[in-house]
């Protein structure tokens, strides 16, 4: 069975407004609350410099300001300072680093933290390679809903990753981010019903999850997702 591809996420947690760009009047006002020690506003005018809100882009200016409101605790601070310096935005790459960072924002429940930390773990990037570790934070973050790490928990359980090998667990976590709507583990779902892997053979089951798939993706995972439940509409 292939394996759900282990993913970072670049999704950053928004308190401040998407596609709202600050007047003059209210990115001086927002300065001013930063300036005085306000970590909301100091992670929001990160934010601003960081998409060039207002203002040309500045990573230099939105690291500055990421950081004095995670060095305060905010963990979307925190978890963004990570992003930072794992994609080399304004410091040099160094993904000890964002280990450090998203460490900080995983111990508070940050969702995207905690699945960052599983996936560094994972690929032994900033921190000594730990499936057993990386499983633990995608279980914390799985638990919180979080489809990415629901999909690579499942992962674990299939390849023994960390964990015992286990195809029945591999498919109750894959079954949770597929009800959620994610294409590839719904395809790995089908593919698991058309085997009987963790689950016992049903054709019509795995004809539902392929067909799932299949409509909810495109390019080339769609052929192939396609090719798996026209194998299966037969068998049906």
């Amino acid at each position: 069975m292939k394996s759900l591809a282990l993913t970072l996420l670049l999704a950053a947690a928004a308190i401040a407004q998407e596609n709202k760009v600050p007047a003059p009047e209210s990115l001086n006002s927002l300065r001013a609350q930063a300036e005085k020690g306000d970590t909301v506003a100091q992670y929001n005018l990160a934010v601003v410099y960081e998409r060039g809100e207002g203002v040309p882009p500045d990573y230099a200016e939105a690291i500055l300001w990421y950081r004095k409101a995670a060095d305060q605790g905010l963990s979307f601070a925190q978890y963004n300072l990570g992003l930072m310096y794992a994609h080399a935005q304004g410091v040099t790459q160094d993904y000890s680093e964002a280990a450090r960072w998203f460490r900080k924002a995983a111990d508070q429940g940050d969702v995207d933290a905690q699945f960052s930390l599983g996936y560094l773990y994972a690929t032994g990037q900033g921190v000594p390679q730990d499936y057993a570790g990386a499983a633990r934070w995608y279980r914390l973050a799985a638990d919180q809903g979080h489809t990415a790490a629901q999909g690579n928990l499942g992962v674990s359980y299939a390849m023994g990753r960390g964990v015992a090998q286990d195809y029945s667990e591999a498919a109750r976590w894959y079954r949770k981010a597929a009800d959620q709507g994610v294409a590839a583990t719904q395809y790995i779902l089908g593919t698991m019903y058309a085997k009987g892997q963790g689950v016992p053979q049903d054709y019509s089951e795995a004809h539902m999850w392929l067909n799932l798939a299949a409509s909810r993706a495109s390019g080339d995972d769609q052929r192939k997702y396609e090719i798996g439940r026209a194998s299966c509409r037969e068998r049906v």
